[in-house]
């Protein structure tokens, strides 16, 4: 992420500029972008202000103002799927996509995971594979040689 150019490199650069000098001399004297001295002399004329303005913090998002519909609709109805959802927003006048809902239930902490009961697990008939075969082979015929010594 870029880094703001500091308050005391904008007052010199403004005051080059005040001083009679243009934005492309004051982009050349100071060694940045001819954009950043438009714009930054174009700020301080109407806001009287040489501060960058803040960088991050908090995004709009259009689901917001439906808040306790969502957290409602899925409390009801806890296997309800994205797309349903999408479908009742749009019924309401709120176009949005499957996946944006999505996103914006993890950035409000929420978050779905399966049950037990919905994940995948080896079924005990399952028949154990080469390697475990290969490693019971063993065990099994020394048993059978020890019980013929111990009978004969």
């Amino acid at each position: 992420m870029t880094k703001s150019y500091s308050l005391d490199l904008r007052r010199r650069v403004a005051r080059f500029v005040e001083a009679g000098h243009s934005c492309h001399e004051a982009a050349r004297h100071f060694e940045v972008s001819v954009a950043f001295v438009v714009r930054l002399m174009a700020t301080y004329r109407a806001t009287g202000s040489l501060a960058p303005k803040p960088e991050g913090g908090w995004r709009y998002s259009k689901l917001d103002p439906h808040r306790e519909f969502l957290l409602q609709r899925v409390a009801e109805k806890g296997d309800i799927t994205m797309p349903q959802l999408a479908a009742e927003l749009l019924a309401l006048g709120t176009k949005v996509t499957p996946a944006s809902i999505s996103h914006w239930f993890r950035r409000q902490g929420y978050r779905f995971k399966k049950n037990a009961a919905g994940q995948r697990t080896r079924t005990l008939r399952r028949t154990p594979g080469a390697r475990a075969l290969a490693h019971q082979a063993p065990a099994a015929h020394a048993a059978g040689a020890a019980s013929a010594r111990v009978s004969g």
